[in-house]
Formats: C-alpha cells, structure tokens, sequence
C-alpha cells in the first residue's frame, strides 16, 4: 500500500477497518437505482405543510459541507422573550421505511467522517442535494418553535411540517470570528438584508440557554478537534480547531429543539429514543482528578458540582483545560440510545443536565434522528406509531453499537493519518498527557502535534489524567498505531 497516494491510502484504511466492524462503505445497488430513479426533492402538501420560505432562515456548518440537516431563524417576542424555529430536513418525504436506502441506513445508522473521505449514510445525491436544506433552494421540512424568556427559561413549544428557503449557507469559522470581533461579517449573509441583526439574535438566546443550561449542572468542555490539510491527494498537516461562538450557537439551539422533540412525543403519548449519558463510569477517578488541583467532589456523582470544578478550571488554567476536558469526557463513559416508552420517566442526561433529550435535527447524517422525525410526523398525523416498542428496543441497541463501530473507526483513520505525518520522527521525545489506562494498555496524548498513541514502555503506575514525558519509538501506519516509552 506504500505506493498508493495518501488520500487513496487512508481511505484503504477506513474501507478495511469499516468492514471489519460491521459497516458497509458502499451502497447496495438496489439503493443506488433507487436513487436515480427519484426526478427531484419531495413536493409539499399544501394542506400540511405551511409556508415559511420568507423567514429569514440560515445554516450554519463546516465550510465544505453540504449535507445541510437544520436551518434557524429567530424573532423577538414581548418581554424579552425570543422565539425560536429550527428547520430539520424532512428526509422520510425522500426515504421511505423499509425501503433499499432506508435498508441501507439502518446498517450503518450514522455517517463515517474520516481524514480522507466521508462515507455518508445516505447517497450523495440524497444527503447533499435532493434532502439537503440546499443554498437558496426551497426544501419540506420538520419545524420546532420553542419560545425562550428573557430569564432563559424555555416556554411553549411546538412542531409541524414547513417548505422553508435557506437563504445564505454559512461557515462556524468566519460567523464565529464575526460574532467575536475578529472578522468581518461573512458575504452571503452581507447579502441578505437583515441577517446579520438575525444572526445577533440567534446569538445572544443562544447564549442564554447555555448560560442556564450550566447554571443548571450541565458540562462544559472544549475538545480541540482536528482538521486534516491536504496538498491534492498528500496529506500535508493536522491543525488544532477550537470551539467558537458559531459552534456554540448551533450546539444549544439544537439541544433546546432536542428536547422540545421529547417532549412533544410524550405529549402525544408516543414512544421515543432518548439519547442519554448515565451516572459516570468512573466518578472515583475523577474525584482524584478533582483533589489533584486542591478542589473536592461529593461522594455521589454530581452534575452541578463537576460543572462549577470545569469552570473553576478553565478560569484557573485555560491551557490545560482541553487536555482535562478530554480526561474528564474518558471518565464519564460513552452515550447510548435507550428505548422511553408512553408514560415512563424519562432516563436523562447526566452531561447536558435535561430530563429530556433525543437525537432528532440530523437526519441525514444519523438513522435515529429519521426514526424520531417519522414517530413526529406520524403524531403530527393522528397516525399510530411506524415503529413498535419492541423495533424500537432493537434499533436503540444497534445504533449505539454501530455509533461505537464508527467512532472507532473514525479513530483508527484519524491515528494512521497521525502516523503517516510522523513517522519520520521517531526518536523525538513530547510532553503528553494519560487518556486512556486499563488492563488492555496506556494511552497517552501529544498536544502538538496532536496525537495520540500507546505507551509500549513505562506505563506502570500511570493512570488518566497524569502528565508524562514520552519518546515516540514507533508507528504503524496500516493499523493506526503510535507507540510511545516513558522518558
């Protein structure tokens, strides 16, 4: 494989480690037929789907998407008060149950994002073009309009289908730098008269549910994630992307719609897939974490106590909080899908602080937001739910499995590319930080370059959390491994 491009190479990689874990990179050709069989986007109905293409809606994504799941637009209510309306592309219109793309979906049940490729879980023609809320293009959508107070309180809600018009397709970098002072106002939305004052607003409730949301107990970290730089088909660099302003605003519009979803399902009396993280894994160790810095943590795992230590340690040490951010996210455990039958008590989220939340504003990327956009739409419609509560079971089960398959994946491609770009400095020592440590090994982590890898030497003793100086002694790049010794 040495002789393949470094894109043709990883993406060897990510096909082999996909299909080894139980994903399919490509589609069937019965998916594909059915695909190209379809003359255009669905149509609305005129007699349930209203017509709110004039509002001021927007997106806002990474600069090289364009499977666009949500727009959003806000508007001012008395008092204070905000409301808020976040179109989700109605994919069902496109995808029908059981259908070979649905088929297809189901398997995967998420889009695989690696260095080289994206492998997304619809078809292109689908997921970029036909479902996506397009630039400029008029497109049927599912509606959540939740009314915020001045206070930050979230009021009424509701939810019904719409034909909406994205009217400027924005980028988090630059609407961040905007929104922050550092750069101009993007051109597409200088070109809509009106939205950077809609932009401004959207801003400022958005920050205002997430100032409650942490008030309330919900954590706060910042994950420096990476963004791979190509030179053609060679992979040039990994550069550090942190979190901004734009990034924020989307994350708590659509926890806001998230939950606004749960609940109307409940109200309808239907079922759900909720999307919950549980008490923590390993609550001791990150007492010990706490204590490490002089802080102290109750007993029982805590919400709100873990949120104010965060806040504490970003004020006290913003260099190294992404460094305990990703320690702390380890401890935690991972998030899983779990059946919320009519009438139950909902499971919650011990990360975000809600009662109520389920994965539902992208559907084109992620299988149970379409299962939850049919069990709406099938409320919306007096209809009796399209999934019974043992299908529903099931499929929460396979998506959290398949969820884990393609974050593993995704890791794998994203260590190989690491170790396509150091491979030539082996011998080189770095200061690292221990994110991982059980019985299978050590992991330590190197902030720049930003990488990740096993301490083959020297690990005993070391647990998450404890900064250690190591020497890079190995990498292979097929199998995504960086190896590492102490000192």
């Amino acid at each position: 494989m040495t002789d393949r491009s470094d894109r043709a190479r990883l993406r060897a990689i990510a096909v082999a480690a996909m299909q080894e874990r139980g994903l399919d990179p490509d589609f069937p050709p019965e998916a594909l037929a059915e695909v190209r069989a379809l003359e255009g986007p669905a149509e609305a109905d005129g007699r349930t789907a209203r017509d709110l293409r004039s509002l001021l809606w927007c997106s806002i994504d990474n600069d090289d998407s364009r499977d666009l799941d949500q727009l959003s637009v806000a508007a001012a209510g008395a008092d204070g008060a905000v409301k808020v309306l976040v179109a989700v592309a109605d994919v069902d219109a496109a995808v029908a149950k059981g259908s070979p793309v649905d088929r297809h979906a189901a398997l995967n049940t998420t889009s695989v994002y690696t260095p080289a490729v994206i492998f997304p879980m619809l078809p292109e023609r689908l997921s970029t073009d036909l479902t996506s809320l397009a630039d400029r293009e008029d497109r049927l959508a599912v509606v959540v309009e939740f009314a915020v107070a001045a206070s930050g309180e979230l009021m009424a809600s509701d939810l019904y289908r719409a034909v909406v018009t994205n009217h400027a397709k924005l980028a988090y970098n630059s609407v961040g730098a905007w929104l922050a002072g550092d750069g101009p106002l993007p051109p597409a939305a200088a070109a809509v008269p009106g939205l950077d004052a809609q932009l401004r607003m959207q801003d400022a409730v958005a920050q205002t549910l997430g100032r409650v949301r942490h008030e309330q107990g919900a954590l706060e970290f910042e994950s420096v994630e990476v963004r791979h730089v190509f030179d053609g088909e060679t992979l040039q660099d990994v550069r550090p992307e942190k979190p901004n302003r734009a990034k924020a605003l989307i994350e708590n519009l659509m926890i806001a719609a998230n939950g606004a979803t749960a609940r109307f399902l409940d109200s309808r009396g239907f079922p759900s897939l909720r999307r919950v993280v549980k008490s923590p894994e390993r609550w001791d160790r990150i007492r010990a974490l706490a204590s490490m810095t002089g802080d102290a943590l109750p007993a029982e795992a805590d919400s709100k106590a873990l949120a104010e230590f965060l806040a504490k340690r970003r004020a006290a040490a913003p260099d190294a909080f992404p460094d305990l951010s990703r320690t702390v996210i380890k401890l935690l455990g991972s998030g899983e899908y779990v059946l919320d039958p009519p009438g139950a008590e909902p499971p919650g989220h011990f990360g975000l602080a809600v009662r109520d939340y389920t994965h539902s504003t992208a559907p084109n990327r992620r299988f149970p937001d379409l299962i939850t956009q049919r069990l709406v739409k099938a409320a919306l419609a007096a209809e009796r739910p399209p999934y019974t509560l043992g299908e529903l079971d099931r499929l929460a089960a396979h998506c959290t499995t398949q969820e884990d398959a393609a974050n593993k994946v995704e890791r794998h491609v994203r260590k190989s590319a690491a170790a396509l770009l150091v491979r030539s400095r082996i011998g080189e020592a770095f200061d690292a930080i221990v994110t991982g440590a059980s019985n299978k090994g050590t992991w330590a982590r190197v902030r720049t370059p930003p990488i990740e890898g096993k301490l083959v030497r020297g690990d005993r003793g070391l647990d998450v959390g404890d900064h250690v100086r190591v020497r890079l002694v190995d990498v292979n790049v097929e199998r995504g491994y960086i190896d590492f010794e102490r000192g």
